[in-house]
């Protein structure tokens, strides 16, 4: 709970910081913020954890496991953002401090214990997100990525709490323990009331991470919005929806298994296609990220559809490998649009000569999302899959691999380009910060793929 209360006064600090015009202390205050969050979380660990707040919010393992990462990985890209705010505004307080607020509902969203508190953190995210892709007020791009993502955020969340309204009319209950006790002593006599609320909030969810058939938002909107804040949302966004995702299904759904994991197992294998086939069309680096992340949810729902007792961890693990190599990605990409103002593959013609700390680190990152062996997205995959085997998804796995060979296409043309195309380019210069952060995730991402009991046995 000290976690979520330094996340949620933190941003109130840095407001009043920027309007003293302290800007040089913005970042200092929110990493050391950050850093004494994380540390209260950890220091939460095997704590034996209760619900709190007459069963709204648990703090367990789960709960801290994904809190940590995705407080990492907030610090990972406010490292990269030194300098980056300052060219869009000189307001930089309030970008420090809507992020923070973004981060506090992901904390309520991996930590409810209650449906209501569910909702509140996911729009307590959503709110901050459909400011931060439009930061860039003078963009038409960042300004049409706000409204879609506006839209369709709104969409998505009459979907959701119509959802939870039908289940609580079902069970009576908001509380998730009450729920699956309701569902329990009533195995063959379930209300379709609930079923069709079930449905629901399968789609709102499915609108919130981005999966086939709701992802139609996604691309316009990663595209669109600052590369910085994309990498937010592709990443500590994406690993809060489905840490959400998977608490609400394993707590409460898991007895009537074979009435959603057939709807499910339709829905990863679209997305698995549609993210990875349209992927490989795409010209532009950072609109093929956006559709690889489409794919990336196809993996993460295996562990929804597996829903055993290493699901937990195979999300936490895929979901860090995911993570670290898509700040590396997006982090490069900063640098190279900074250089030549575009994000298409050609950007990185002869990356290699020039930077070749730069083509290192981004190669690492390539890998890993592909799943090669030896990088902590290869370990990430391994896990996904032998929990869907467990479960005799054995054709779910064919296809899966199919879409990862695929996939192996459209990540090699930005190896491709940085060491088989030259290029007449300049040397990048790479700030100290991002050497910091490209370095230390690209450490990170090989030695989960050497040694994976660095983190596969926490949760």
């Amino acid at each position: 709970m000290s976690t979520l209360i330094i996340i949620s006064t933190l941003p109130i600090i840095l407001l009043y910081i920027g309007l003293y015009k302290a800007q040089k202390a913005l970042l200092p205050v929110t990493i050391i913020g950050l850093l004494v969050a994380l540390g209260l979380a950890i220091a939460q660990w095997n704590n034996n954890a209760q619900p709190i707040y007459h069963g709204m919010m648990l703090f367990d393992n789960f709960s801290i496991a994904f809190s940590s990462i995705t407080i990492i990985s907030t610090v990972l890209i406010l490292l990269l953002s030194k300098g980056y705010f300052e060219k869009i505004s000189s307001h930089i307080a309030e970008y420090y401090a809507i992020i923070l607020f973004s981060l506090a509902g992901i904390i309520v969203m991996v930590s409810f214990y209650n449906l209501t508190m569910l909702f509140i953190g996911i729009e307590i995210m959503s709110v901050s997100l459909y400011i931060l892709a439009g930061i860039k007020k003078s963009d038409f791009a960042s300004n049409e990525a706000a409204l879609k993502y506006f839209l369709m955020g709104a969409f998505s969340t009459g979907f959701l709490l119509f959802g939870i309204t039908l289940l609580y009319g079902a069970s009576g209950s908001f509380n998730l323990e009450i729920i699956r006790n309701w569902v329990l002593d009533h195995p063959r006599n379930i209300d379709p009331m609930f079923y069709t609320g079930l449905l629901l909030i399968i789609v709102g969810l499915c609108f919130k991470v981005g999966a086939a058939p709701f992802h139609f938002w996604t691309p316009d909107v990663y595209e669109g919005s600052p590369t910085l804040i994309t990498a937010f949302m592709s990443t500590v966004v994406k690993t809060a929806g489905f840490a959400a995702f998977l608490r609400l299904f394993t707590a409460c759904f898991a007895p009537i298994a074979d009435f959603w994991v057939p709807v499910l197992l339709v829905i990863t294998i679209i997305t698995l296609f549609i993210g990875n086939i349209t992927a490989l069309y795409q010209h532009s680096f950072k609109r093929m990220l956006a559709f690889s992340s489409i794919s990336h949810a196809g993996y993460l729902l295996f562990a929804i559809v597996a829903l055993g007792a290493s699901s937990a961890n195979s999300v936490f693990i895929y979901a860090t490998a995911y993570s670290i190599a898509s700040i590396i990605a997006f982090g490069a990409l900063i640098l190279v649009q900074q250089q030549s103002g575009s994000d298409n593959f050609e950007s990185f013609n002869g990356l290699s000569k020039k930077n070749p700390f730069l083509a290192l680190v981004l190669t690492i990152g390539m890998l890993s999302l592909a799943g090669i062996p030896l990088t902590a997205g290869f370990i990430g995959k391994f896990f996904m899959f032998t929990g869907a085997l467990k479960q005799y998804q054995v054709l779910l796995v064919i296809l899966a691999v199919v879409n990862a060979v695929i996939s192996i296409f459209y990540y090699f043309k930005v190896i491709i380009a940085m060491y088989f195309k030259d290029a007449d380019r300049a040397e990048l210069t790479i700030p100290v910060y991002y050497k910091f952060v490209l370095g230390l995730s690209a450490i990170i991402t090989i030695l989960i793929g050497i040694y994976p009991g660095f983190i596969s046995g926490l949760i």
